[in-house]
C-alpha cells in the first residue's frame, strides 16, 4: 500500500523498502547489538506492554518528561528473567543514551538437613549456563571460592535449576555474595542506544527521542496508507457511479451498444452520448447481463454508499492529525491485547539509591474518598476522640448529592491498591495522594490513577508487603468470591491490570487480604451473613471470574466482606444507615458451606434501616462514622454494646432529617486520653 519509501539495493538491481512499516517500536522491544567502524550499539530488549504504554502516553501528552516515561517503562526486560540491581544505570541510559546496568541471577538459599544449598533459577541475559557452571567449578578447584561441595544442573522442561551444595557450617549468604562477585551470576551490561535516524545518520537517542522517532514513522506510515486507500476507494467509486448512471438509463445504453459494430465504437458512443469516462465506459461494456436484475442493482447502490462512506472517513483522517493518532493508538492497543505479557525481569533498589520514601516521614493518615471519586489524605490527629451518641466534627465540604464512601488509616509509605467496579486494580502510594484538611474537597481519583471512562473505584486496599503466601480476596455485589495470590499484584502498571473478570450485571464491591487459612465472613444489605472456610475458595489467576460465595434473596446484595482468623477474639461490628450499631462475638456465627443463604445477623426495619457496613473490631479499636452530609464521629469500640446476633443494636450517632450513615472506618488504638466530649458542628 505504498506505506514506506523504496530505494535501489547495493547494485541497483532491485527496488527494496528503505524501512519496514513496523506497528510497534521493535528496536526497543527486541533490542539490537552491533559493531561498525568507530561505533557500536547495544540496545537491550524491553517489555512490549510497557513500551506500548509509553508510546500511547507520549502521543496523548507530547510534553511528558523522561522521568515520567521511566514510571511507565521502568527498565529493560530480558527474556531470561533475572534481576537488575539498581536503576541509576537505567536512568542514565534513558536520559543520555548511554549507561551501565548490573544484571543478577535469581538465587535462593534453601536449608537441607545439616547444610544449606543455593538454588539458581534464573541467570543474566546472554550468559551461557554450561560455561557458568564450568567457571564455578574452576573457581572451586582453584580455591578462589571455598565452601562449595557439589554443583548440579537439575534443569528440565519446567525451568532452570542449578543446585550449589555447600559444606556443613558454611555461611550461605557469604558464599552467594562471592559467587556474585567472581562469576557471571552477576554481570555488567553496557547500554548504547545508537541507531540510524531518518536521514540515515547514526545518532545516540534518549528514551523520549526513540519513542518520538517511532511515532513520527508510524504517523507517516498511516498517512501514506490512508492516501493509498483513498485513491483506491475513489477509483472504485468512480466505476460504481458509472454503473449506477448506466442502470438509470439502461434501455438507451443497451440500444447504443447494440447499434455499435465493435467494442471501440461502443466505448466511444457511451463516452460521447452519456458523458462516461473511458474507465466507466469499459466497466459498462464488461458488465454481465445478470447485473441488470433488481437485486444486483441494489448491490451496486449499497457498495457505492459504503465506498462513499469510507472515502469520507479517509478524508476526515487525512485532514486531522488527531484522527491519525487515534488510529496509531488503536493499533498499538490491539497489539498489546494480543501479545502483551507481564514483565520478566525484576528491578531491585540498590543500597546507594535514595527513594522518595527516604525523604518522607512515616506518618499515620486518614484516607478519605467520596462517592463521586474525590480522594485525599488527612493527618489522623485532626480527628478528636468522641463518645457514642455525639454529633461529630464537620468533615469535607461536599455537594448535596456527594458523600464520603471510604475511609481507612494507613501510613505515608503504604502502597494503595484501588479495585474498580470493572475488576481492574491500580497502584499508588499514600504520600502521592493530595493532603488536605477535614473540610477540603480533595482531588478527583482519575487525576491520581488512570481510570477508564465511566470506571469507578469500589475497594481500596493498603498493602505493606506483597507476600507470596498471602492472598487478595475479592467479592462482587451478586455474591461471587475469588482469591488471588498477593504477589500477582506486586508489579505496578500505570494503566492498571485485570484483577477479576465480572459479569455485565455484576461489579466488584470489596477486597481484603488473607493468609489462605482464614474464614470468610460475608454480610448482605438485608442483614444476612455467612461464614465459611477460606480453603473452600481455591486460588485463581487474575482474569478468572470466581465462585459463588453466598446465595442472595430477591433485591438483596452484598455490602460487607471480612477475613476472620480461626482463633479470632474480635467482634463483628454491624452499622445500619439509620445510625444503629452493635457488636457480636464471632463465636455466634458457626461455619457453613460456601454458597449458602447464611444466618440473620441484623434485624432490618424502617427504623433501623439496611446494613451499610460490617467490620471486625476489638475493645481497643476506634471507628470513624461518616454521613451523607459530611458529618464524622470518632468513638471507641468499647463504648458499643456486645449483644446477640439477631438483634437491632443501639444508636451510635444522632442524624438530622435526610441524613444517613454512608461508611465506617477502623482507626485502631486511641491516640489520646481525652474525655471524649461531643465535638462542635
Amino acid at each position: 500500500k505504498d506505506t514506506v519509501p523504496f530505494g535501489w539495493n547495493y547494485d541497483d538491481s532491485l527496488l527494496i523498502p528503505l524501512v519496514l512499516p513496523a506497528k510497534f517500536p521493535n528496536l526497543l522491544v527486541n533490542g539490537s547489538a552491533g559493531i561498525a567502524v568507530g561505533m557500536a550499539t547495544n540496545i537491550p530488549p524491553h517489555n512490549l506492554s510497557e513500551v506500548i504504554e509509553g508510546c500511547i502516553a507520549l502521543i496523548r501528552n507530547p510534553k511528558l518528561t523522561i522521568d515520567e516515561l521511566i514510571k511507565i517503562i521502568p527498565g529493560p526486560d530480558f527474556p531470561t528473567h533475572g534481576v537488575i540491581a539498581g536503576s541509576n544505570g537505567i536512568i542514565s541510559a534513558y536520559k543520555t543514551g548511554r549507561g551501565v546496568i548490573t544484571l543478577k541471577a535469581v538465587a535462593e538459599i534453601v536449608p537441607k538437613k545439616d547444610r544449606e544449598e543455593i538454588i539458581v533459577t534464573e541467570i543474566p541475559y546472554q550468559v551461557n549456563k554450561a560455561k557458568l557452571i564450568e567457571s564455578i567449578a574452576d573457581l572451586v578447584k582453584d580455591k578462589r571460592i571455598e565452601g562449595i561441595s557439589d554443583i548440579r544442573d537439575e534443569s528440565s522442561r519446567e525451568g532452570m535449576r542449578i543446585v550449589i551444595q555447600l559444606k556443613r557450617g558454611e555461611n550461605a549468604q557469604v558464599a552467594l555474595n562471592r559467587l556474585y562477585k567472581f562469576t557471571q551470576l552477576q554481570v555488567s551490561y553496557g547500554i548504547i542506544m545508537l541507531a540510524l535516524d531518518s536521514r540515515n545518520q547514526p545518532v545516540v537517542f534518549d528514551l523520549k527521542q526513540m519513542l518520538e522517532a517511532f511515532i513520527v514513522h508510524r504517523k507517516d506510515v498511516v498517512t501514506r496508507r490512508c492516501i493509498f486507500d483513498l485513491k483506491k476507494a475513489e477509483a472504485r467509486a468512480h466505476i460504481l457511479e458509472g454503473l449506477k448512471k448506466a442502470l438509470d438509463q439502461i434501455d438507451a445504453v443497451i440500444a447504443t451498444i447494440r447499434a455499435s459494430k465493435e467494442a471501440d465504437i461502443a466505448r466511444g458512443s457511451l463516452m460521447s452520448q452519456f458523458g462516461f469516462s473511458e474507465k466507466q465506459a469499459q466497466a459498462i461494456l464488461d458488465m454481465r447481463l445478470q447485473r441488470l436484475t433488481g437485486l444486483e442493482r441494489q448491490k451496486i447502490l449499497d457498495e457505492l454508499a459504503e465506498v462513499q462512506k469510507h472515502i469520507a472517513w479517509l478524508k476526515q483522517v487525512l485532514s486531522s492529525v488527531d484522527e491519525i493518532y487515534k488510529i496509531i493508538v488503536s493499533e498499538l492497543e490491539e497489539i498489546k491485547a494480543n501479545y502483551g505479557d507481564e514483565r520478566r525481569t525484576k528491578i531491585e533498589r540498590s543500597n546507594e539509591e535514595i527513594q522518595i520514601e527516604d525523604l518522607i516521614a512515616k506518618e499515620e493518615m486518614i484516607i478519605s474518598m467520596t462517592y463521586s471519586g474525590y480522594i485525599k489524605r488527612i493527618p489522623i490527629d485532626e480527628y478528636r476522640l468522641q463518645k457514642r451518641g455525639g454529633k461529630g466534627l464537620k468533615g469535607a465540604e461536599q455537594r448535596e448529592e456527594d458523600y464520603v464512601w471510604r475511609l481507612f488509616s494507613a501510613n505515608t509509605h503504604t502502597m494503595i491498591l484501588s479495585f474498580s467496579d470493572r475488576g481492574k486494580v491500580y497502584w499508588t502510594k499514600v504520600h502521592q495522594l493530595p493532603q488536605g484538611s477535614r473540610t477540603s474537597k480533595g482531588k478527583a481519583i482519575n487525576n491520581v490513577i488512570q481510570l477508564s471512562s465511566g470506571e469507578q473505584v469500589r475497594a481500596i486496599l493498603p498493602i505493606e508487603e506483597f507476600h507470596a503466601e498471602h492472598y487478595v480476596v475479592m467479592l462482587t455485589e451478586q455474591g461471587t468470591i475469588k482469591k488471588t495470590s498477593l504477589e500477582q499484584f506486586s508489579r505496578p502498571r500505570p494503566s492498571g491490570i485485570i484483577a477479576l473478570t465480572t459479569d455485565l450485571d455484576d461489579n466488584l464491591i470489596d477486597a481484603k487480604t488473607s493468609t489462605g487459612k482464614d474464614d470468610i465472613f460475608i454480610v448482605t444489605r438485608e442483614g444476612m451473613s455467612i461464614r465459611f472456610d477460606e480453603e473452600e475458595v481455591r486460588p485463581m489467576g487474575r482474569s478468572a471470574r470466581g465462585v459463588k460465595g453466598v446465595s442472595l434473596g430477591k433485591d438483596d446484595k452484598v455490602v460487607g466482606l471480612e477475613v476472620v482468623t480461626k482463633d479470632s477474639k474480635e467482634t463483628i461490628l454491624i452499622v445500619t444507615e439509620s445510625g444503629f450499631g452493635k457488636r457480636t462475638v464471632m463465636e455466634e456465627y458457626r461455619l457453613q458451606g460456601r454458597g449458602g443463604v447464611g444466618l440473620i445477623t441484623q434485624k432490618t426495619t424502617d427504623r433501623v434501616g439496611h446494613v451499610v457496613s460490617a467490620r471486625l473490631v476489638t475493645d481497643k479499636d476506634q471507628i470513624l462514622l461518616t454521613t451523607n452530609k459530611g458529618q464524622a464521629i470518632r468513638m471507641r469500640c468499647s463504648d458499643i454494646s456486645v449483644i446477640g446476633r439477631n438483634t437491632q443494636g443501639v444508636k451510635l450517632i444522632d442524624l438530622n432529617e435526610g441524613e444517613f450513615v454512608t461508611s465506617v472506618a477502623l482507626l485502631g488504638e486511641p491516640v489520646d486520653d481525652g474525655d471524649g466530649e461531643p465535638g462542635e458542628q
